[in-house]
């Protein structure tokens, strides 16, 4: 019983005296508007929060995880390829694949890969 409360209190010291250190250490001296503001994406958060907000970036954010998301299903169909018989596997990948192509060639004939006009 005696232990438990001596390394108790030694970690409980420790850990406050390597707090207090730390917060000494490390006061910061410049007070910058850039600094000591958050950053969001390259909005000024001192400004309105009434802004418009810019539906060409949020495609393009949807975009890219729709696409990271697909990537993450093909990477096992090289693992399923040995398991399974060629001609399925040859076929549904190929239709996958399909499927991406028609995607990308649509948004890109839609001008949604455009970033400026």
């Amino acid at each position: 019983m005696m232990m438990t409360m001596v390394m108790t209190t030694t970690a409980l010291t420790l850990t406050t005296v390597v707090m207090v250190l730390t917060s000494l250490l490390s006061s910061k001296n410049i007070e910058d508007r850039e600094k000591s503001s958050p950053f969001e994406c390259g909005f000024d958060p001192k400004s309105s929060a009434r802004l418009p907000f810019s539906l060409r970036f949020f495609l393009i954010a949807v975009i890219f995880l729709i696409f990271d998301v697909e990537i993450a299903l093909l990477l096992p169909m090289t693992i399923v390829m040995t398991t399974s018989s060629m001609e399925s596997w040859m076929t549904i990948s190929s239709v996958f694949l399909l499927i991406l192509i028609i995607g990308l060639y649509h948004e890109w004939n839609q001008g949604s890969l455009e970033w400026a006009n």
